[in-house]
């Protein structure tokens, strides 16, 4: 049962349990808590100078933590940004064969530490979204809250009408079967150029679903990503999410 105040009648509410480490990773711009349970698991992350490996660890105040050496603190000041990412960028914070990231493009825009939100391909362009709120990210990226994303995709002939119908039927690739949401031409002149909805979120799933039926991906951008367009958003340029967007992303079903 609740506890009450005695004087007041007012129900007491329970102190708030300390935040588990993978939240207080997150929660510090490193990465979302499901990457982060990855980097516990691998023994990157400290607790007074002690490797913690165990998941449901819960960071006591006045505890010091650190990533991979370096003491880190939740960021009290989240951060909303959209990216319009150009070819030839890796989505990643830091690369080992020095490529650009897309963290060069952002390093001016914000002094707390952001993360892009999933990835997309180097040579893959289009919407991506970066930020160090954790809780949202992980919300975004989970597989079944189904974040819609379209792509406009380019490729090398054109496509039948018959594989426009078989994706739309569904197909199987070597990770399981594939549904789509939505797949039509752009344009009726030129069956090059395909648009394809989905909310799978599987590595190179676009990509692989043409290349199944013996098609090459020229190019391909992300136009939409859970509500969110490239509108006033020039390729190799971000913006700050508004108020009510981040407001709509926290709240979409």
């Amino acid at each position: 049962m609740p506890n009450y105040n005695k004087k007041n009648n007012k129900q007491i509410e329970a102190p708030a349990k300390p935040p588990r480490l993978n939240k207080y990773v997150a929660n510090a711009g490193i990465c979302s808590r499901r990457k982060a349970d990855e980097h516990i698991k691998k023994g990157l992350v400290q607790v007074n100078d002690v490797v913690v490996r165990e998941m449901g660890y819960r960071v006591q105040p006045g505890e010091v933590v650190k990533f991979e050496g370096k003491v880190i603190e939740p960021e009290k000041n989240k951060v909303y940004i959209l990216m319009n990412k150009p070819k030839n960028v890796v989505t990643t914070v830091s690369d080992e064969k020095a490529r650009k990231t897309v963290m060069e493009i952002v390093k001016n825009a914000c002094t707390e530490r952001i993360y892009p939100v999933g990835r997309l391909d180097r040579n893959t362009t289009g919407l991506l979204l970066l930020t160090n709120d954790g809780s949202l990210a992980d919300k975004l990226m989970h597989p079944r809250n189904g974040v819609r994303k379209i792509y406009h995709v380019t490729l090398d002939k054109p496509v039948t009408k018959k594989h426009i119908q078989a994706i739309r039927d569904g197909i199987t690739l070597e990770d399981g079967d594939v549904m789509v949401d939505k797949v039509s031409y752009i344009k009726e002149d030129d069956k090059t150029l395909i648009s394809i909805e989905i909310h799978i979120g599987r590595n190179r799933i676009v990509r692989r679903i043409f290349e199944h039926f013996d098609y090459a991906v020229k190019k391909l951008d992300r136009v939409y990503y859970g509500g969110l367009t490239k509108k006033n958003i020039t390729r190799g340029y971000w913006r700050n999410l508004t108020e009510k967007e981040v407001i709509m992303l926290k709240h979409f079903s």
